[in-house]
């Protein structure tokens, strides 16, 4: 595990939570797990980004003949920092490599550490660093100044994701392999994925991901029900929403309880506009992810954040539900003529809700 403050290449990350109001979060790719035991049986995804995010590990390209989805064109450097990926379990017997995508400038990988290992998990990613830095070195002679001549190839430190969840092992692997993909649409789409901000909604300062347009639909319809409904009763009010969404409305919701999480899913589902709010904000270099993503490539989906992106995991508290819940309420309820919504570049500037 990298030591010591990021440098200055990484010093923007680390401004923006600085100036955000959160000097006391860690900086993402040095923050461990408190009172996680990092050498015991656990099963991890990595992610390590190049330093400066130099694009030296292959080039995106997007489909043709040969592959249907966005893929990776690897480089020389790249095809090496593979094989010492590979090559981690024979240097640390008890890790096994389960999966690796390469990206440009970054990589996702997933170890399975199998038994109680007398190393860190920090001392494994380590040890991998040195051997693509000694790889970098070795090619130094024919890949490029830009590719080859640099003092290290990783930032400081790495991001770890610990599988907790039944089913989240799955989702790792769908999001590395959906990863070229991702990063292809947000390149030739910018506009997708880009974060809004002053945006004035009762009163409240929140930020704003994708279709805009949608807060002007005509019927906006509250999904916000109890945690008390049966299942039963859930199908039917789902029933009920689904077809006024069919009809042209536009369903918005916190997705707080079990019903409205139900009925959100069958909306997304059924490729139906949505308006959904969110307790975590966008990171700066951010993007939503499974089926909001493609939402929001089909612009199908406004995403609404009141609050500022953190890392760590927070349960949400029940100030915040009502919070979300008013803001919904809001959206539903304002009828009055919205102001003009000018290019996609810029169409959310002074946009204010008041009821």
């Amino acid at each position: 595990m990298g030591k010591g403050v990021p440098d200055e290449r990484n010093a923007e990350r680390l401004q923006w939570w600085l100036t955000h109001g959160q000097p006391a979060v860690r900086y993402s790719m040095m923050r461990r797990r408190a009172g996680h035991d990092y050498r015991g049986r656990c099963i991890y995804m990595v992610t390590l980004c190049v330093d400066g995010r130099r694009p030296v590990l292959g080039e995106l390209r997007g489909p043709d003949a040969e592959h249907n989805a966005a893929w990776v064109r690897l480089s020389p450097l790249g095809e090496r920092v593979g094989q010492c990926w590979h090559a981690i379990p024979g240097h640390y017997p008890q890790v096994r490599v389960l999966a690796l995508q390469l990206m440009p400038d970054h990589l996702h990988g997933i170890l399975f550490v199998t038994e109680s290992m007398p190393r860190h998990l920090g001392q494994v990613v380590n040890g991998f660093k040195k051997g693509c830095n000694d790889a970098m070195r070795e090619l130094s002679a024919y890949c490029g100044p830009s590719a080859c001549n640099a003092a290290r190839l990783w930032m400081d430190g790495y991001n770890d994701c610990i599988l907790d969840q039944r089913g989240q092992l799955d989702v790792w692997f769908n999001y590395l392999h959906d990863n070229p993909r991702r990063l292809w649409q947000k390149r030739n789409h910018p506009e997708w994925f880009t974060s809004r901000h002053r945006i004035t909604i009762n009163a409240v300062n929140v930020t704003v991901m994708s279709n805009q347009y949608l807060l002007r639909a005509p019927e906006r319809v509250a999904v916000q029900y109890t945690r008390r409904l049966t299942e039963g009763e859930i199908e039917r009010l789902g029933d009920q929403l689904l077809q006024r969404a069919l009809d042209g409305a536009v369903l918005v919701s916190p997705c707080i309880s079990p019903g409205e999480k139900a009925i959100m899913r069958r909306a997304f589902d059924a490729g139906l506009p949505a308006i959904v709010l969110v307790e975590n904000g966008f990171s700066p270099l951010g993007k939503p992810s499974g089926r909001m993503f493609d939402a929001c490539a089909e612009e199908r989906v406004l995403i609404v954040a009141p609050w500022e992106h953190h890392n760590e995991r927070r349960a949400i508290t029940r100030e915040q539900c009502l919070q979300l819940n008013a803001l919904a309420k809001a959206i539903c309820e304002h009828t009055d003529q919205w102001p003009a919504i000018d290019g996609c570049a810029d169409r959310t500037n002074d946009l204010k809700i008041n009821n």
